[in-house]
C-alpha cells in the first residue's frame, strides 16, 4: 500500500504490538510474534534497504555509525523519537512517511497506526518529539 511518500507493506499494518519482541539480534517472524515499536520501525527501514542495527532507543539516539541526528526537516524513513519526557531512554519510535505523517506500532492501540505529527503531541506518552535519526544508505557514508 502506498502511504505518504514511502511504501508500507500491507502485512506490516497488521503486526500486533508485543512488548516482549525487542531489538536483540534475532530474526523475528513479525506476523507470528508481533513487535514493539523499535522492531517494527527497524523492519520497515530494512524493507527499504537501510542498514539498521538492533539498538534500543537510547543507544540509537547516541549512535553515529549507522545514523545521524536530524532535529527537523524530516525525510521519509527518518526515525522519530517520542516520549512523555525529554529523554531518549525508553522513547517510542515512529517512522516518518512523508506528508507530515509517521507510522508507529502503538502499545495502546495494539497495532500500527498512522498519525499526523501533531496527533503524537496530543497524547501524554508521546508529548515530546525529541528529534529524528536518519540512517545512512550504507555503512560507508
Amino acid at each position: 500500500m502506498e502511504i505518504g511518500t514511502i511504501e508500507v507493506p500491507t502485512w506490516m499494518m497488521d503486526i500486533k504490538y508485543n512488548f516482549k519482541v525487542i531489538p536483540n539480534g534475532e530474526l523475528h517472524d513479525l506476523i507470528k510474534t508481533g513487535a514493539n515499536c523499535q522492531v517494527f520501525a527497524y523492519y520497515l527501514l530494512r524493507y527499504h534497504n537501510r542498514v539498521v542495527p538492533d539498538l534500543r532507543s537510547s543507544e540509537l539516539w547516541d549512535d553515529t555509525t549507522f545514523s545521524e541526528q536530524v532535529p527537523e526537516d524530516y525525510e521519509p524513513l527518518d526515525i522519530l523519537f517520542f516520549h512523555k519526557k525529554k529523554d531518549a531512554y525508553g522513547a517510542h519510535l515512529a517512522v516518518f512517511i512523508g506528508d507530515n505523517k509517521a507510522v508507529h506500532n502503538s502499545k495502546k492501540i495494539g497495532k500500527p497506526v498512522i498519525w499526523n505529527l501533531e496527533t503524537f503531541s496530543e497524547k501524554p506518552e508521546y508529548k515530546f518529539l525529541l528529534g529524528g535519526k536518519r540512517f545512512f544508505k550504507d555503512k560507508t557514508h
